[in-house]
């Protein structure tokens, strides 16, 4: 069974999983060993998690995004064969796709196949800034489009990538906080400003599948650990597996970047914040962001 660390892109996700890491499988919890065995909790979807499923997805481009919504549930059904507990990073939205051609509902998950979900949110009006650095945009207008549209997908041009379907901040977090079963989200700025209460809380949350009896001490450790500045001292010694290319510089991004200078309001123009809040104000206000 899955429990999925889902979030929209630049959210903290990585955070988060570097703290599992740490909690679960970790057992040398040196700072400089903060990136082992990340890769125990990898992305989905992959093309690996479709391979002799869908030929289409190899091979050709055609109804590529139809290809992946019509396997998602069938791909699991086939990573959970070894009724294991397992963890997946996905930046996809909980859907439900209706196709008329064929009078069938497919959804990205079902209740056969997860076993639950942490939702990591933050404050669309610093997630905007995120990807602008991490897209290399020139300007936020390509960032808001993305976060703004619902039609949003992740991909490229690699024909051996499978596509995510996205959907707008809003919509993603909403897709997911109806999740009816064990559902725990964890915001971004709480995890940020009271790092321990919120690793308990992930603690307790855990320990409804596995037995983890961690003391303060251990937890300050894990805290100290997977502190944005350890993180981004780290990436910087080691580099980071998952930073990508520069388009214009060809060179490895920074993936761990500003993390607690990122604050919107020193970055964003009174227009463009009123622009954000104006978009995604009703979800905002649920998620504590907007009075």
């Amino acid at each position: 069974m899955i429990i999925w660390l889902a979030s929209y892109p630049k959210s903290g996700n990585t955070w988060l999983r570097t703290i599992l890491n740490q909690l679960l499988f970790s057992k040398d919890r040196r700072e400089s060993k903060i990136f082992e065995n990340l890769d125990l909790i990898t992305s989905y979807p992959q093309k690996k998690h479709f391979d002799n499923i869908s030929e289409k997805l190899t091979h050709s481009k055609f109804k590529k995004h139809e290809e992946v919504i019509k396997n998602w549930i069938i791909s699991q059904d086939i990573i959970n064969l070894d009724n294991k507990i397992k963890f997946f990073k996905t930046h996809n939205f909980a859907c439900k796709k209706y196709y008329e051609h064929n009078k069938k509902n497919y959804s990205f998950t079902d209740l056969n196949n997860t076993l639950g979900v942490i939702y990591v949110v933050r404050d669309p009006r610093n997630v905007i800034t995120s990807l602008k650095h991490h897209y290399s945009w020139k300007d936020y207008d390509e960032a808001f489009k993305m976060m703004a549209s619902e039609h949003t997908w992740l991909e490229d041009e690699d024909i051996n990538t499978v596509p995510q379907a996205l959907s707008s901040w809003d919509k993603h977090y909403e897709s997911w906080s109806r999740f009816p079963k064990n559902f725990l989200i964890v915001r971004y700025e709480d995890l940020l400003n009271n790092t321990k209460k919120e690793v308990k809380k992930i603690i307790e949350y855990l320990n409804k599948f596995f037995d983890i009896n961690e003391n303060d001490e251990i937890i300050n450790t894990i805290i100290k650990n997977t502190s944005f500045f350890n993180l981004k001292k780290q990436e910087d010694e080691q580099g980071f597996p998952e930073s990508i290319l520069d388009e214009n510089t060809n060179m490895k991004k920074q993936f761990f970047n500003l993390g607690p200078e990122n604050k919107w309001e020193n970055l964003l123009d009174e227009k463009l914040v009123n622009k954000i809040e104006k978009r995604f104000g009703s979800t905002m206000k649920k998620l504590g962001y907007l009075i």
